[in-house]
């Protein structure tokens, strides 16, 4: 089946657009004010030194004078001033960015949320828009801008992120950057005015920049380029041992909330891994679109499309067992690793209830399957 799809005219034709298509870059921070921009800029000058056609899409110098005075010197796109809420403001244009076709275009703010009617709802999109048309971007994203770390940041911060970015982006780009600074020199910089106005410092201290904060922030930015890093090794060092090629199962309940801990938890280990990995939902006979309230039912339309946008693949059976079903899609898909809910979780009851919960441990068991079972 995989040498019929690979000598497919469509896998060809993938390869073709594939070749084609930008070289991304992106710039991560543990935070605001650590230098990607700077960064950015430096790089743009550098290239523009080579000879190279770089122009910029959209830089947010948010008032910092360093940044600001690295702007002179690289050609601009001209942006799509719009109104809206009252207020007259500046998007990236994108059909401009195309239009003028630059070898590199500089797109600041991967995560930034674009004004209604925009082509595009998110800036992220506008950039796969560029990369497919054949153009290399340089980007920016902080960590906290993650989707499957959303839970994570606002436990260590106390801040709801809203503005966020799916992994499969950072996993399409071709190199991720890590821009480090210890906790005192970002705090310093903070102090100096540097990253945002000094009259909005105090209030920064006991918010985002609280030393501890920082600490565990930065801790998830560096584990995240790591993991990138991994993931390229992988990709292109050949390796003359066999290895255990990691695929993860996700299985989540009609539960909301729990669900939604499961599948980023699952995305984090399947991104550490580099796993193709997939969300299975069960739909048992008490279950089925006649008898679940119709709030669930959205709540597990909402959570089939995370998992998606978080890049799984997700899996509906029908089965009024659901240790037998979870074992007949381990073995289909070649499961190497199972997450299911902690067992306060009506999943793991129903599970508890069968006869065939002791079957599935030790078909796991048996096939070298590890069990995980999420917090």
């Amino acid at each position: 089946m995989a040498e019929e799809k690979q000598n497919s005219p469509e896998h060809f034709l993938d390869l073709i657009r594939k070749s084609k298509r930008g070289k991304f870059k992106v710039y991560m921070g543990m935070s605001a004010g650590v230098g990607k921009t700077f960064r950015m800029l430096q790089e743009a000058h550098a290239l523009l030194k080579s000879g190279i056609d770089v122009q910029i899409g959209f830089i947010e110098p948010h008032d910092r004078k360093e940044t600001i005075a690295l702007l002179d010197g690289i050609p601009a796109i001209p942006r799509l001033s719009a109104f809206y809420k009252g207020k007259q403001m500046d998007e990236m244009d994108l059909q401009a960015v195309l239009n003028a076709h630059p070898t590199v275009v500089l797109v600041d703010e991967l995560a930034h949320t674009n004004i209604p009617g925009s082509k595009n709802e998110k800036r992220w999109q506008d950039v796969l828009d560029i990369l497919d048309a054949g153009i290399n971007v340089i980007s920016a994203v902080n960590i906290q801008h993650i989707e499957s770390l959303n839970r994570v940041v606002k436990e260590i911060t106390g801040i709801e992120v809203t503005e966020r970015i799916p992994d499969k982006v950072l996993k399409l780009a071709d190199e991720v950057v890590n821009i480090d600074l210890t906790a005192d020199e970002l705090i310093d910089r903070l102090k100096a005015g540097k990253i945002y106005a000094l009259e909005k410092v105090e209030i920064a201290l006991k918010n985002f920049f609280k030393p501890e904060s920082i600490l565990q922030l930065r801790e998830l930015a560096l584990k995240e380029v790591a993991g990138q890093i991994e993931r390229k090794v992988q990709a292109e060092i050949p390796r003359n041992i066999s290895f255990r090629h990691e695929k993860i199962l996700a299985c989540m309940s009609s539960n909301e909330e729990t669900s939604k801990v499961v599948i980023r938890k699952t995305a984090r280990l399947a991104s550490y891994y580099n796993a193709q990995w997939y969300v299975l939902y069960v739909e048992t006979p008490n279950e089925n679109s006649g008898k679940i309230p119709l709030a669930k039912q959205r709540h597990l339309i909402n959570n089939f499309k995370l998992a998606t946008e978080l890049g799984a693949e997700v899996i509906r059976v029908k089965n009024n067992k659901v240790a037998t079903a979870i074992m007949q899609v381990a073995d289909e898909k070649n499961i190497t690793t199972v997450c299911i809910g902690k067992p306060t979780l009506s999943l793991i009851e129903v599970i508890l209830a069968t006869n065939v919960f002791n079957q599935l441990l030790k078909k796991l068991s048996v096939n070298n399957i590890d069990l995980i079972i999420m917090s």
